[in-house]
């Protein structure tokens, strides 16, 4: 078993609450995106749909997800293969029992876990945006909170495999992610992908010869104060999971909120800069994906890197995420009303391996691995492995446990219900009442 660092002192612990307080400006952020990129007449739906989906989180990660994800040191399910210890899963009580929640290391780690499990869940609801309905989004929530997260979360965070890769083979300091650009961000976008798929595009988004049709999002303001709330949350973000998970000091939390700003605003300003070239005009949503997208990439190596490395890293998520939306939608025929595939998916992936490519990871921060954390070409190894876990079986996984779940309970609104909106088919009322919010694409 990976043997945990010595906890904070009580002052970096109390600090790391207050980060950890700031991850609900990151939900709201990617609420109020979500809801402006999507069509007006699911407005109301869309931000009822993120606060039900957060709620489900929180309480099915207090149920049994935390249980499931563990903390380095705790009681886990360990299987010996080729004599190396893997530990698969967190064996710890459900309804966090017995847990000392006191500002210890473990307490730490499950407020964490239960806020980022909730930021997780909100990821798809930009996938699934203007047709996929209330009751099936919490029940899809529940099996992310539930299974998918902690199952993954472990592995990373809770001194699972993944983690052990440096302890057992070498590989740098094992699989590093310090703020959650795998755990929370790239498992949120496969899920997207999943839910994209299982759903199908909106009605009048494809042409019958399967070109894609322009529907802009209602509200470009909200979509921008979005931004702008997410980047709040994403210093509390970064900075708690390096403290938790990562050995890192109250003093780093200057080093990484640097780093969380650099990289978002390298990626969004890349973004502007390639829609301005390509379409003669920056593109506000594009934009703010790349935000986005550049928040996303800074999680993982954000207090491994210097800043100018940060800028890159930024650099290189806007125009990833530009590309990659156009991708979706050209080639792969997924319509992604909030862009959440390419932000979070994309983005993630591509911070994830950012780590490889440039962190310097101190023994502080490796545990039982330092000897081997300055270990480049085995770190790069290492990262991959990881990313191969999350596409060869976080996306298969997720993908399953939503398709069966549609087979049961239909996820995709009725034809009717997306022709009326979702805001009143599903709740009775619009959010801008005053206003028509359809147009003739029914009609047709």
């Amino acid at each position: 078993m990976q043997i945990p660092a010595s906890g904070p002192s009580d002052a970096t612990a109390a600090l790391c609450v207050v980060f950890i307080f700031l991850l609900i400006f990151a939900g709201i952020g990617l609420a109020v995106i979500n809801t402006g990129l999507g069509r007006s007449r699911s407005a109301a739906h869309s931000m009822m749909s993120s606060l039900c989906v957060f709620a489900v989180a929180a309480l099915v990660y207090f149920l049994c997800g935390f249980a499931w994800q563990g903390f380095a040191g705790q009681p886990a399910h360990v299987l010996q293969i080729g004599g190396k210890p893997w530990s698969w899963l967190g064996a710890g009580p459900f309804l966090f029992r017995h847990a000392a929640l006191d500002g210890s290391p473990a307490s730490l780690a499950a407020l964490f876990g239960m806020l980022s499990a909730g930021l997780a869940a909100l990821i798809p609801l930009g996938s699934g945006a203007d047709r996929w309905r209330l009751g099936p989004c919490c029940v899809s929530a529940a099996l992310l909170a539930g299974w998918t997260f902690p199952l993954f979360a472990h592995w990373v965070w809770g001194g699972g495999w993944l983690a052990q890769l440096g302890v057992n083979y070498g590989l740098g300091a094992g699989f590093v992610d310090a703020g959650g650009a795998a755990t929370i961000q790239a498992v949120g976008g496969v899920t997207a992908l999943s839910i994209a798929w299982i759903l199908g595009a909106r009605r009048g988004k494809y042409t019958r010869d399967g070109m894609p049709s322009a529907i802009p999002g209602h509200n470009s303001v909200l979509v921008l104060l979005g931004c702008a709330l997410a980047l709040l949350g994403w210093w509390g973000l970064n900075s708690a999971g390096a403290i938790i998970f990562n050995g890192a000091g109250a003093g780093d939390a200057v080093l990484v909120a640097i780093n969380t700003t650099l990289c978002a605003a390298a990626s969004a300003l890349t973004a502007a800069a390639i829609t301005h070239a390509r379409f003669g005009k920056p593109d506000a949503s594009l934009t703010a994906n790349g935000w986005i997208g550049g928040l996303a990439a800074s999680s993982a190596a954000c207090v491994f890197v210097i800043p100018a490395e940060a800028v890159a890293i930024g650099v290189i998520a806007g125009a990833l995420v530009v590309f990659s939306v156009e991708w979706f939608e050209f080639r792969m025929s997924v319509d992604d009303p909030g862009g959440a595939i390419s932000a979070h998916a994309m983005g993630g992936l591509w911070g994830v391996l950012s780590v490889g490519v440039f962190a310097q990871i101190p023994a502080r921060a490796a545990g039982m691995a330092g000897e081997n954390a300055s270990n480049h070409q085995g770190q790069w190894i290492a990262q991959l492995v990881g990313i191969a876990t999350l596409i060869g079986f976080v996306l298969p996984l997720t993908y399953g446990l939503n398709w069966l779940l549609n087979r049961v309970y239909p996820q995709r609104v009725s034809t009717e219900g997306e022709r009326h909106g979702m805001d009143l088919h599903e709740l009775g009322a619009g959010a801008y009442p005053e206003f028509l919010t359809h147009n003739e694409e029914f009609t047709e």
